[in-house]
Parts: structure tokens; sequence; C-alpha cells
């Protein structure tokens, strides 16, 4: 038996768990069934699990715990159960208990200790400014010959480029130089996208800004804290949306987001905040969703093509958000879009599963890989900075050339929409207290 746990998070998912009637039809949307076809990998015998220990037919032991953390938290169950089990739910508040009950592995541990940077804005500055240091001494590449990325579960494609420039969340705003404004908008800038691919934030709030919305990037926001929750650190997870309920707590403008991941953790902040944090959840949309149905120009170059849409779990599962991309790529004249197989299952990234659990995690990048591969694309493009790198890694490590790209860089390639840039604007409404 393992330490000494009481399972106040999993208890208070009783309702969730007994809502399981054991159909089957989440196994073949589970990765890690696909992969294993064993029964306690799948997330039917993850509740099977889970009430077992709960009612004292099982104790906490190692191979329990490790089935546990080999779920990626993909969502694929969730979206397909006819009962309404929300699996998301059942592992944070597993994984809670886990973390508390000093119950999970060397590795998963050292990751949530890591993770904690991304809320830290001055410590990840400085760790992305030594990242691109290392980079530029050659590091990075020798980390990879030496084979001690592969060690650490991170292949050198999965290592970007830093910016010189990082987008802050100090108020700066886009605007349109012509036309009406159709309303305004906070972006959510998130951790890595606002230091590893600024860029994409910039290319984001100029779309925008060219459909014809004014965009704020709200001072004070933070990571979202799905990555903590994910790993089991709830109190650091909690800390973090406390914090940016007090940066968007107030008003009626949307929260665009263009990162899956956050999205569908900004959703769920009801969970977490309770009603406060509901009332964030009902203003989140993917930022697709607001361009989609907008009168943005594309009318510029496509990319080389054909060009093949990778839909992160986050958005497809999660959010339900599957058309809006396409219909975007769609409108850039010229573009070839083709569909990869197996859209619904994960690319493996999942956050820090590469890290935690890499060798399931690589099987799933070098599938996915395949899977593009097959499809004849020469770009991929997708929403989600961890399936970036992860499909990224994967297509290098296999040779297969294809360049991968978010979907916001490859529509403001293609836009050619002049905006305004206005810094430090200030938002106006009421501080969330509490």
């Amino acid at each position: 038996m393992m330490g000494d746990a009481g399972f106040e998070f999993l208890n208070a998912q009783r309702a969730n768990l007994e809502a399981c009637v054991r159909c089957g039809l989440c196994l073949e949307t589970c990765p890690t069934y696909i992969l294993s076809r064993l029964e306690e990998e799948s997330p039917r015998g993850r509740i099977a699990l889970a009430k077992a220990l709960l009612d004292g037919h099982l104790e906490l032991t190692k191979d329990l715990v490790e089935h546990e953390l080999s779920c990626l938290v993909c969502e694929g169950c969730t979206a397909v159960c006819p009962a309404g089990v929300r699996m998301e739910e059942i592992a944070v508040a597993f994984r809670a208990d886990l973390s508390a009950a000093g119950a999970v592995p060397r590795r998963a541990r050292i990751a949530s200790r890591v993770l904690r940077i991304l809320g830290d804005r001055p410590r990840l500055v400085r760790a992305a400014r030594r990242l691109e240091l290392a980079r530029r001494l050659g590091l990075v590449r020798l980390g990879s010959w030496t084979g001690i990325l592969r060690l650490l579960g991170v292949a050198y494609g999965q290592v970007p480029p830093v910016p010189r420039e990082f987008v802050e969340p100090d108020g700066r705003a886009w605007e349109p130089l012509s036309g009406p404004v159709r309303g305004r908008v906070v972006l959510f800038a998130g951790c890595v996208m606002s230091t590893l691919l600024a860029p994409t934030d910039v290319a984001t709030g100029e779309l925008l800004a060219a459909a014809g919305y004014e965009v704020i990037v709200a001072s004070g926001q933070t990571c979202c804290g799905a990555l903590a929750a994910h790993s089991g650190d709830a109190q650091t997870a909690t800390s973090l949306a406390k914090r940016n309920l007090q940066a968007l707590g107030w008003g009626s403008e949307p929260i665009a987001l263009n990162s899956a991941g956050c999205g569908a953790f900004l959703t769920q902040y009801g969970s977490v905040l309770g009603a406060r944090g509901a009332a964030i959840a009902d203003r989140v949309v993917d930022v697709t969703e607001l361009l989609a149905d907008s009168p943005l120009d594309l009318s510029g170059t496509p990319p080389p093509g054909p060009v093949a849409f990778q839909d992160p779990c986050h958005a497809r599962l999660a959010q339900g958000i599957v058309d809006a991309p396409r219909r975007l790529l769609s409108r850039i004249p010229g573009l070839e879009l083709v569909e990869i197989e197996e859209p619904e299952i994960c690319c493996g990234s999942a956050g820090v599963y590469n890290v935690t659990d890499r060798a399931r995690s690589r099987e799933l990048g070098h599938r996915k890989a395949e899977a593009i591969a097959a499809s004849g694309a020469r770009t991929v493009v997708t929403t989600n900075p961890g399936c970036l790198l992860q499909v990224r890694g994967a297509l290098r490590e296999l040779g297969v050339k294809v360049s991968v790209r978010h979907l916001a860089d490859v529509l403001r390639g293609a836009c050619p929409t002049q905006v305004r840039t206005v810094p430090g604007s200030s938002l106006e409404g009421t501080p969330v207290r509490g």
C-alpha cells in the first residue's frame, strides 16, 4: 500500500464515477487502450479501479497509480460518453489526491515542480532567455546528439527558437486602422504562447483587429493552470485561476483563446472557482470561432500545400471545435485542404506527458506523424502549442519533411489588412475581490 490518502477530491467525484454504465463506447476513443488493449488502460477500467479504491476493495498500489497516470486526459471518452461522465474532472481530482498522498512517481513530481515556473513571469522569462542562449551556444543540438534530450522525453524538433520579444500582459491593444469596430475582445496571452510562441500571439491580436475588433491583453493575467491541475497540483492551479479572475473577472467582453488547452481549462473555471469562475468560463471563445464568420480578408498567399489541420484534443473533443478552423483555411484562395486519418486520436503531447510517459507519448507521436505523411500534406496546421511541438518533433524523428505551423500564423500570412498597435491601453471595469 502506498501513502495515506483520504481521497477527498476523488470522493467529490462519486456521482460522476457512478454515472458510468460500462457500455464500452469509450474504448476505441482512448489512446492508451488502443495501444495496449488492456481494460485497466481504458476509461471504463480506470473508473472501475477508482470506485474499487474508494469502496475499500483495492489498495493504493504502484500498479494502480501507473494505470491512472497513463491517462492523457484527452477527453476522447467524455466526447462519446452517453451517460455524461466527465473524465477530465475525475483525473484531475484523483491526481490531486495522489499528490497529497505522495504517491506519484519521482519524474511526475519533478515535472510538477518545474511547471510552477509558468505562473511566475520573471522566472519564465529568464528561463526562456537561457534556453535561447543554450541554442546559440549549440547546447540544444549537443543534447540531441548525446541523447540527453531523449532521456528528458524531448525531441530536438520540439525545442523551438525563442523570439526576441515577448507579449507582456500589460494592457497592450490592437485595433483596426479603418472601418467599423465590431466590438472589444480580451486576448488571453498564455504562458508558453506569450513567450516561446509570442509571434503567434501577435498574429492572433492582429487578425482579430483586422476582423474589426479592438483587442486588449489584460494586465495581470497569468498561466491558465491546466498543466498544474493535470499534474495533481490543485493548490497552484487554484491560485493561478484566482489571479486570472482578478485580471479578467469583470465585464462581458469575450475572452479570446488561441491555445486549445488553455481554452478548455478556462471553460472549467466554474468547477475551480464556483460562480465567479463560471462567469469567466461563459465568456471564453476560441479565436477561430470569432474569425470564422467575420469579414476577415484572407485573399493572400496560401502556405505550401496540400494543407492538413491537426485537431488538438482540447479543441475537437473538449470544446467541440471542428468546423471553424477548416472554414477559415478554406477561405484562402488556392489552398487545398486534406484530412488526416484518426483525427480524434491524441498526438501524445498532453501537457508534459512526453516527459512523464515518454515511451507512449513517442509511440502516439509517431502514429500521428505517419497519418500526416499518408495524407500527402506539405503543411500541417494546429491550434495548440503542445501539439505543434509534439507533431514537429515526431515528423523530424521519422524524417518526414512537413512544415508545422499554428493556424494564426498561417491566417496572418494570408491576410493583407494592416492594423494599429496601441501600447499600454487600460481596461475599464471593477476588479473582482476575494
